[in-house]
């Protein structure tokens, strides 16, 4: 089978472009550092810049994002939304594998065994969410041959996103954690993900999966799982969301004032997943696409 896979320098992408060529797949990587993909043919391209000379796939695994829950919000609509435009121009008869985000569920409420019906919504927290949103719709919308995989808190060996989001919040050896860590989470391993992404290459379903473990843990079990897994000895200490909320909402405020688009560690955005619920219902990833999930392991044995 002949593949393309965007962001393939990224977390997500590189482990689907390792999966796809133990598979025994051609392999066309593209993403935006120089890199070496052994077994893949790769290519620089910045979806935002000039198209490179492509070979005819089957299919494209859409990975590239924008995954940050701040920054230029501009940058970040470009990429994830004009830059999905970009990947299905350039791959108009090639099917696709779009990886979106549980982060177009509802953050302002609990997202419990959450249904893939139950969303896009109409109101997000910041960019991200609303730009994987639209980017879901416009894939659904304007290519038939689609289909949209929904992963939750993607972890694993690489991580270049979760992890180290984490270690940033540590101070005197505490983690400081919004809510009270007994919410409910869905997590994603980046090889369960990377496998899902292979079966939808190869089905013929079309429509919208989450993906995710097969089992759930508080956030508390998560972080200190990740922090044991890291090697840090750090303990999670949790703020009252009724405190932290209206800190969050005001540096926002200031943010936007200023003009300045630097990541704020506490936001709005962060006491959604933290302080709630975010479960995900895979059924129809299991019982329809074949997807295998394993219970979720922070010893990384993909």
């Amino acid at each position: 089978m002949r593949v393309a896979v965007t962001g393939a320098t990224g977390f997500v992408g590189g482990e689907v472009c390792r999966a796809a060529v133990a598979a025994g797949w051609e392999v066309h990587a593209f993403g935006r550092r120089l890199a070496d993909i052994p077994g893949a043919t790769y290519q620089y391209w910045n979806l935002n810049g000039p198209v490179p000379r492509l070979s005819e796939v089957d299919a494209v695994i859409h990975c590239a994002a924008a995954a940050t829950d701040a920054g230029r919000a501009s940058q970040v609509w470009a990429t994830n939304l004009l830059g999905t435009r970009r990947v299905l121009d350039a791959f108009p008869h090639a099917r696709i594998v779009h990886v979106s985000s549980a982060s177009v569920y509802d953050p302002f409420r609990p997202t419990v065994r959450a249904k893939e019906a139950e969303a896009p919504v109409a109101r997000y927290l910041n960019a991200y969410g609303a730009s994987k949103a639209a980017a879901e719709r416009f894939v659904l919308n304007t290519h038939r041959d689609t289909i949209i995989l929904r992963p939750h808190a993607v972890y694993g060996p690489g991580d270049t996103t979760l992890l180290p989001r984490l270690l940033e919040n540590i101070r005197g050896g505490r983690l400081l954690v919004p809510g009270d860590g007994r919410a409910r989470q869905s997590l994603t391993a980046v090889g369960g993900l990377a496998r899902a992404c292979l079966l939808a290459a190869r089905s013929t379903l079309t429509g919208v999966f989450n993906i995710a473990d097969s089992d759930t843990l508080s956030v508390d079990e998560a972080l200190r799982g990740l922090l044991a897994t890291a090697g840090v000895e750090a303990t999670p200490t949790y703020l009252p969301t009724r405190l932290v909320l209206p800190l969050a909402t005001g540096l926002e405020a200031a943010q936007r004032l200023c003009g300045r688009p630097r990541r704020i560690r506490l936001n709005r955005y962060v006491i959604s997943q933290l302080a709630m619920e975010r479960t995900l219902d895979i059924t129809a990833a299991v019982d329809r696409l074949g997807h295998e999930p394993t219970p979720t392991s922070f010893t990384y044995r993909n």
